[in-house]
């Protein structure tokens, strides 16, 4: 292991300043885009008075828009922003796939068709009990994904697009057949941050920061396992224990962004490949680049969600949707259809 940490830390620390300085740049960013978004909305708030509820709270009415609603909403999105992109950066290392993405693992289809069971048992009424399905089944999807594919990346994304295909049939069929379940699914089955930050999201949010931190420790040796299984084990890398670890932090990570937000593609295809220059191979810079992009990326899609309409808002998936067809269709000319 200490070869590995003297591997990822070796020539090229003169490289450090300018990625400090950008990581400095966007964190300043986020801080400016989460001010603005708080800020947006039926009811405009001023970027002063924004400030001054978060941190010298009057009880106003703007300050209790803020404090109440605009703010968790906020943390909502870079939480879910920073969950997704780092979770893309993680399979995309571990699969050597560019064009790899959280969905792979099953974990949003598990999520839905447990809400959609859920629902069709009355388990899944209002959204503490949709969060509780969502996690239930994206990790049992996710486990059931690992158990069969574990051996290699290639068979672990057949097995999760396979597993993806069956679920999301039988989950149709079961909301064909009965309307309710169907009423019930489709206001999680849209990918939002309206109105979800009013559900019960400590636990949530507690298991994605605990990831991401682990997610950071993990990444030196993700350097190593980046260059080849043979590579790594060459190194001193433990290859077997590193995947494992990493396919439980993507688990916890996407389930636990899809339970509270529901659905929302695209972010953790997206975010990686906008770092991954800057970045210059180093799986921790990534990591840390795709922690400040994703809660921008998923920020600046919110506010587009509320401003799009004037009737009321657009669901931010839709959004992100339109931002990752463009990038997908990128990323495939850049890198062959053989990534797929």
């Amino acid at each position: 292991m200490t070869a590995v940490v003297r591997t990822s830390e070796g020539a090229g620390t003169g490289r450090d300043l300018p990625r400090v300085g950008l990581l400095l740049g966007g964190l300043v960013l986020l801080a400016a885009i989460a001010v603005l978004s708080i800020g947006i909305g039926a009811h405009r708030v001023p970027p002063t008075e924004v400030v001054r509820a978060l941190f010298d709270y009057r009880g106003t009415n703007d300050h209790v828009i803020v404090r109440d609603v605009r703010a968790p909403r906020a943390l909502l999105a870079t939480a879910v922003g920073a969950a997704l992109a780092v979770a893309g950066a993680l399979i995309q290392t571990l699969a050597r796939n560019p064009l790899a993405e959280p969905g792979i693992l099953g974990v949003t289809a598990g999520a839905g068709f447990a809400v959609t069971v859920g629902s069709a048992l009355g388990l899944a009424g209002g959204q503490t009990g949709q969060l509780v399905c969502a996690v239930a089944g994206s990790v049992l999807a996710a486990l059931l994904v690992t158990a069969v594919g574990r051996r290699s990346p290639l068979r672990l994304v057949l097995t999760g697009v396979a597993l993806t295909a069956v679920l999301s049939g039988i989950a149709l069929g079961l909301r064909l057949m009965l309307p309710d379940v169907f009423d019930a699914y489709r206001f999680w089955s849209v990918g939002t941050l309206a109105g979800r930050e009013q559900a019960p999201l400590a636990v949530p949010l507690a298991a994605i920061g605990v990831s991401l931190l682990g997610a950071l420790l993990l990444s030196r040796t993700l350097n190593a396992l980046a260059l080849g299984e043979n590579v790594a084990q060459a190194l001193g890398a433990g290859v077997a224990r590193t995947r494992a670890v990493t396919l439980v932090l993507i688990t916890v990570l996407s389930g636990a962004a899809t339970a509270v937000a529901g659905p929302i593609l695209f972010v953790g295809l997206i975010v990686p490949h906008l770092v991954r220059r800057p970045a210059a191979g180093s799986v921790p810079w990534l990591m840390l680049y795709s922690m400040v992009l994703g809660p921008v990326l998923l920020l600046v899609a919110d506010i587009g969600s509320r401003v799009l309409l004037p009737t009321g808002e657009v669901p931010v998936a839709v959004v992100t949707a339109f931002l990752g067809g463009p990038m997908l269709i990128w990323a495939v000319r850049r890198h062959g259809a053989g990534a797929l």
